[in-house]
């Protein structure tokens, strides 16, 4: 079911004109005291009142921003968005529905990740009714709706990433955040269409790995990096040791045999790989024993 919006005409109109039959209504019965025919102005100041108060709630207002759904005992007529005071048929239901967008966060769901951990992660979603028909029609409360089919995407989206990636191309919760708004976005938004609904944000607003293994993965982390640290410095000391021996050499500053570089380039990789500050030893006599 698809929305069919509707033009009303104005309510102030109609307003005035209630006014002017209340009015009437009221000046007829009045007459009615002195005159002989008593019975029928009392049957049409009667009859005036209750046309007024039959005409009275076919008026109702529209905000901006917001819309009224018609119906006609059961059959939808149509959608009014124009906002102000409207009139419409009197015996049509009217239901409004907010067009403005809402914010809803998840709560802080429990899940195992692509690799079986089990994470804690949340959610904001920003969304906002663009059908008034199939907000309406097609689920029985679009709010509540909207809520339940988030998590459930949240769910779903945490089974398919890890929350640390394990080789730098890969996507994972933490590393892609923008990535993983996007698939969330559109997650969401294909289960939430048939309710008419249209989501302009979802991002991650809560991840962390869950208590039982906090510990053991923030080690795991501190681990990793280290690893990293030491490898970059490892190469950057490689490539000193590489530098200064090519400089030696081309220098003829000192000839070192095979043994002596090899002592050389443990020597130095130690100085400059060393988490401490090394303590020089003065070699007081020659280069041969």
């Amino acid at each position: 079911m698809r929305e069919k919006p509707i033009i009303v005409p104005s309510g102030y109109l109609i307003l005035l004109v209630n006014l002017m039959i209340f009015v009437a209504a009221i000046a007829v019965l009045i007459l009615a005291k002195g005159s002989p025919e008593k019975v029928t102005l009392i049957l049409t100041g009667v009859f005036l009142i209750l046309l007024g108060l039959v005409m009275m709630p076919g008026n109702f207002t529209v905000q901006p921003n917001e819309a009224v759904v018609l119906q006609l005992f059961g059959r939808y007529i149509g959608t009014v968005k124009e906002p102000g005071l409207r009139w419409s048929n009197p015996f049509y239901s009217k239901r409004k529905v907010s067009l403005r967008a809402r914010n809803f966060e998840t709560n802080h769901l429990k899940v195992n990740d692509h690799d079986g951990n089990p994470i804690e992660i949340a959610a904001v979603v920003v969304w906002r009714v663009v059908d008034s028909a199939e907000a309406t029609f097609q689920v029985d409360d679009y709010s509540h709706y909207v809520n339940v089919q988030s998590e459930a995407a949240l769910r779903n989206l945490a089974t398919v990433y890890s929350y640390d990636a394990h080789e730098p191309t890969d996507i994972s919760l933490r590393g892609s955040t923008d990535l993983v708004a996007e698939r969330l976005k559109t997650e969401v938004q294909s289960r939430l269409s048939v309710a008419g609904v249209e989501v302009t944000e979802a991002r991650i607003t809560h991840l962390a790995y869950a208590p039982e293994i906090a510990a053991a993965m923030l080690q795991r982390q501190q681990a990793g990096a280290i690893i990293a640290a030491r490898s970059k410095i490892v190469e950057g000391a490689v490539s000193m040791v590489e530098m200064a021996l090519e400089q030696l050499g081309r220098r003829s500053i000192v000839n070192l045999d095979e043994e002596r570089k090899a002592a050389m380039v443990s020597n130095l990789l130690v100085v400059l790989s060393s988490e401490r500050n090394t303590q020089p030893v003065v070699n007081a006599g020659t280069l041969h024993h």
